[in-house]
């Protein structure tokens, strides 16, 4: 089994899904999220346990959710799943926030997270105004 490198290995689209930036953006910000992890439980598995557990479960909402709602036919119900990735997108980056506020690790560890999660957001808003009409 391959190592988790901290990239995502570019596989073949095969679903309209996956031809989507703000996906890809996403799975590499998953990426980005386990290595964070990893290497916080490195220094201690409990030390803001409940925030990573967060972290990580709102890093694949984005994903699943800009998944799902691309593949959603009416725009409304589209316009929803990526309102609630975004949503789950500021969810991440409040996690980030108060790892750094608990000193689990350092403002500059996450700058890179906080980046990825402003692009992210900045794609879903764009796809929340083009399907509901805003």
């Amino acid at each position: 089994m391959a190592m988790n490198t901290g990239r995502v290995a570019n596989l073949e689209a095969r679903l309209d899904h996956e031809k989507l930036d703000v996906y890809q953006l996403a799975l590499t910000f998953c990426a980005w999220t386990q290595d964070l992890i990893d290497e916080l439980d490195k220094k201690n598995r409990y030390r803001g346990r409940h925030i990573k557990d967060h972290l990580d479960r709102a890093s694949l909402s984005i994903l699943l959710n800009t998944a799902e709602g691309n593949g959603k036919r009416q725009k409304q119900i589209r316009a929803k799943f990526f309102d609630d990735a975004r949503g789950s997108a500021t969810e991440c980056s409040a996690c980030l926030d108060s790892l750094v506020a608990i000193r689990c690790c350092p403002g500059g560890r996450v700058k890179e997270g906080k980046e990825m999660l402003l692009r992210i957001a900045s794609m879903l808003t764009k796809l929340v105004q083009l399907f509901s009409g805003e």
